[in-house]
């Protein structure tokens, strides 16, 4: 194991964190608490596009935002002007936030982590603190905005982003990715191997390893029957594809007359779903119940036999691995995804999971009969799942991958002023 003769303070910058709830916060929380527990001194600052309010009451002395016992400085403002030039005011404005934090919390080392955005805030301010940046890409944003309808590959916003990427990792000293559909997609573009490395989604056991019993009054309110029930948590963006399995359920429930969807969360694509799910043959099978706090998440866990991951096919759901599924595994849960690049990374057919082809609802609907009838096979199905969480994908072990990237950097910036720096004993 990589050792640090001192504690080595690591500075986060973010493009948002707690109190707000995504799949982004909840990686940064899972990061900063898991480096803490090695020993690291870790705190973050987050750009201006953080809109929560401060948690009243809740600042330190450094005038840091202190959440779930983790310290996060704020920029303060907000970016006006035209598409472009209102960025350039956020990267601006949030570099000189990581300098100002760094003139008294004097960080070794600066961690960025995507959007692009946050990336050159961090680059700028790295040359100008004269400290090495590490930059983790979760994904490439300009295919998360096709993914979510709010972009086009072909516009030039799309290819800028583009560009902006690229010159951040050009000028960090180390690359970190989530999973090797990102990794393997930098070093197509040109960029060496050896300066990036796969940091990837994780389950913090501690937290989220031990599911609860299901609560049959909460069944009951929500009109589950006996089952059994497929489920969904998280955000409905379309590239989720839960069309698609609302469009399976009429097959699913001509083979198992019992079964029942139960959708949990909200976003975008929400109002279409409630649509088509109305107009269903299965309606009276389809249960949505909104977003729900994440203290509350695994509540509804607990209700479902298996959960199911349509993604559609396209490019950002075959280059990133999500987090969802590593939940559902960690909660004991049987889990069926499409076989889009993302799922294939961490699901395998027929061990950990079940997949199916992405964009077809007969094939959906074929895979899911299959695997409700094959309930004899659950336990041993679900044990090897939850064994694989444990042994690849628990933060408390994950997190040991930033000490060697850490310790490289630190050993080029000592390299580079001539002395041992930070790393002495």
């Amino acid at each position: 194991m990589t050792r640090f003769p001192h504690k080595t303070r690591i500075l986060h910058v973010l493009d948002h964190a707690l109190p707000l709830q995504s799949g982004y916060t909840f990686r940064t929380r899972a990061i900063l608490k898991s480096q803490e527990a090695l020993g690291l001194d870790v705190r973050a600052v987050t750009g201006l596009r953080h809109y929560a309010a401060p948690v009243e009451g809740a600042v330190d002395a450094d005038g840091a935002e202190v959440i779930d016992g983790l310290h996060f400085w704020r920029t303060s403002g907000s970016a006006q002007g035209a598409p472009g030039l209102r960025e350039w005011r956020e990267v601006r404005a949030l570099t000189d936030r990581i300098v100002e934090v760094a003139q008294f919390w004097r960080p070794d080392v600066l961690h960025a982590h995507s959007p692009a955005l946050c990336g050159m805030a961090a680059l700028r301010a790295a040359r100008r603190l004269g400290v090495p940046l590490v930059y983790e890409i979760r994904a490439f944003w300009e295919d998360a905005a096709v993914g979510n309808g709010t972009g086009s590959d072909r516009s030039w916003r799309h290819w800028l982003t583009r560009q902006l990427e690229n010159r951040v990792v050009t000028g960090a000293d180390a690359v970190v990715t989530i999973c090797s559909g990102l990794r393997d997609d930098l070093i197509a573009r040109g960029f060496s191997a050896d300066r990036i490395s796969i940091m990837p989604n994780g389950v913090d056991l501690a937290l989220f390893g031990t599911p609860l019993a299901r609560d049959a009054a909460l069944a009951d309110e929500l009109g589950l029957g006996t089952g059994p029930v497929i489920g969904f948590l998280g955000s409905f963006y379309p590239y989720e594809g839960l069309d698609d399995l609302i469009a399976a359920m009429p097959a699913i429930v001509a083979v198992h007359p019992d079964a029942r969807l139960l959708l949990v969360g909200g976003g975008p694509a929400e109002s279409a779903l409630r649509a088509q799910a109305a107009a269903s043959s299965a309606a009276d099978a389809i249960r949505f119940v909104g977003r729900v706090p994440h203290h509350e998440v695994d509540r509804y866990y607990a209700l479902a036999d298996v959960v199911c991951y349509p993604r559609k096919a396209m490019r950002l759901t075959d280059l990133v691995t999500p987090l969802k599924p590593l939940e559902a595994m960690a909660q004991g849960k049987l889990v069926a995804a499409s076989s889009v690049g993302g799922h294939r990374e961490l699901i395998e057919d027929g061990v950990t999971g079940a997949l199916f082809a992405p964009d077809d609802p007969a094939a959906l609907a074929e895979a899911m009969n299959r695997l409700l009838a094959e309930r004899d096979g659950w336990d041993e199905r679900r044990g090897v799942a939850r064994a694989f969480v444990e042994r690849a994908h628990d933060w408390g072990c994950n997190v040991r991958r930033y000490l060697p990237v850490y310790q490289a950097v630190l050993a080029i910036e000592s390299d580079s002023k001539g002395d041992s720096g930070p790393l002495a004993a």
